[in-house]
């Protein structure tokens, strides 16, 4: 079954590729660090890439690429790996990077593609296409934590990468805040299982519930606490339908004449 895109979403500012002159706008400070030594090595446009949902039990993956302009322009204020920020931050930092990057894309892959795909294939693939979708596209590619092959440039993986390069902080918090609001439009239709709190990742709570009432088409079938829930409540199901009094409501009664 091949990948498909739920959604996507690119936005280019005028002006096209960083400049070099811009270079000298750049400020000492570790999270641009990485960057502003590419730049320095003739890769003016640097692009990152991340993803959000890897290791959650339901909803889709989300992978993000960003390209931030060098100079003050791309001193995101507060930016830092989504997970070391709140909700409202997020939030915040999410338009501040919409407003201010060169370039970036949002691409989500739905459960059905994990399913049926697994979990590594369809992440790498949802990496390359947001890369691909830049406009204009990068000079460089960072990733985090591993290679992604065929981006058709140079590339390197960055471990933690979230937290040592402001391209892919910016890529996080892109993937982080689209996959969480798609997780609340989940939680409207699939109350009971609490999406709005736990964004589909593996708590007590969600454990319970999906012990409780079963899986829903959001939750991916690979993974194995899912088969244990589906398994536990088929068989609760099943005890309940053959341990069930049947009640005679005088329907089964014959009438005149009628043998029994």
């Amino acid at each position: 079954m091949a990948a498909r895109t739920l959604s996507t979403h690119t936005r280019s500012a005028p002006g096209g590729r960083v400049g070099r002159g811009m270079l000298a706008d750049d400020r000492a400070d570790a999270l641009w660090a990485m960057e502003r030594s590419l730049r320095r090595r003739g890769f003016p446009s640097v692009a990152g890439a991340d993803e959000a949902g890897r290791g959650a039990c339901a909803g889709p993956l989300v992978a993000a690429a960003c390209v931030l302009p060098s100079g003050r322009r791309g001193r995101v204020p507060r930016l830092a790996d989504s997970k070391l920020l709140t909700p409202a931050v997020r939030e915040q930092v999410y338009a501040e990077v919409v407003e201010r990057a060169l370039a970036w894309s949002v691409v989500v892959m739905p459960v059905e593609d994990l399913d049926a795909r697994g979990m590594h294939v369809t992440n790498i693939e949802a990496l390359r296409r947001a890369v691909s979708m830049l406009d204009p596209g990068p000079d460089y590619v960072l990733t985090d934590g591993f290679p992604v092959p065929g981006l058709g440039r140079p590339a390197l993986a960055v471990w933690k990468g979230d937290r040592v390069a402001a391209c892919v902080a910016a890529a996080s918090v892109l993937a982080k805040v689209t996959r969480d609001r798609i997780m609340l439009d989940l939680h409207e239709r699939w109350p009971e299982y609490d999406f709005a709190g736990h964004k589909g990742y593996i708590t007590d709570v969600h454990t319970a519930a999906l012990e409780r009432h079963g899986p829903c088409p959001e939750h991916r079938k690979r993974f194995v606490n899912v088969v244990r829930a589906r398994d536990v409540h088929a068989a609760r199901v099943s005890q309940l339908t053959r341990s069930a009094p049947m009640v005679d409501d005088g329907g089964m009664r014959p009438v005149s004449g009628e043998s029994r």
